[in-house]
């Protein structure tokens, strides 16, 4: 799997730049300052269980065309269960038009769970494919899915599937 997502990574800073500009409002031209993300969640562990919560994220831009950081919390809620995930994911952007972009992302997680009351503590690392639509020209206001994979590096080796949706909110 290392091998895998190290030819992956390589090869997606290689592929030629067609990517966004920061996020500008297009009629007076102003980048925003960040875009805050609020949505719904859910994750299915691969051995069994799911969850279900909420998700809330900002994403900056500090180098345009080439990285977008987004910084997130989501909580989730499942039987007998309760955890909660805060990630940092470094994505490589493209904007396919106007209104619609996409965003590859690798990162951290650090994952606190509650599961039959017994609280345990660990770090992941995750992948993420960002999909954001803007309807509008102004890019205020547009919506995202975010699917995501997360693989734990404790002793259970822990494997999840997740998705996000939401909307998305430029921060002036």
């Amino acid at each position: 799997m290392k091998p895998f997502l190290t030819v992956l990574l390589l090869l997606i800073l290689a592929i030629p730049a067609i990517a966004q500009k920061a996020v500008k409002d297009s009629v007076n031209q102003k980048e925003a300052v960040a875009i805050a993300e609020f949505g719904g969640a859910a994750s299915r562990d691969i051995k069994g269980g799911s969850s279900a919560g909420y998700s809330i994220a900002v994403e900056v831009t500090p180098i345009e065309d080439w990285l977008e950081l987004e910084l997130g919390v989501s909580p989730t809620f499942g039987d007998h269960t309760k955890e909660t995930d805060i990630d940092l994911l470094f994505k490589k952007p493209w904007t396919f038009s106007p209104k619609a972009e996409f965003m590859f992302g690798l990162g951290l997680a650090w994952t606190h769970s509650s599961d039959h009351q017994v609280i345990t503590n660990g770090a992941s690392g995750e992948i993420a494919l960002d999909f954001m639509f803007w309807p509008a020209a102004k890019h205020r206001f547009g919506w995202y899915l975010e699917p995501a994979y997360e693989y734990g590096f404790g002793g259970e080796h822990t494997q999840s599937l997740g998705m996000s949706a939401g909307l998305l909110v430029a921060i002036p």
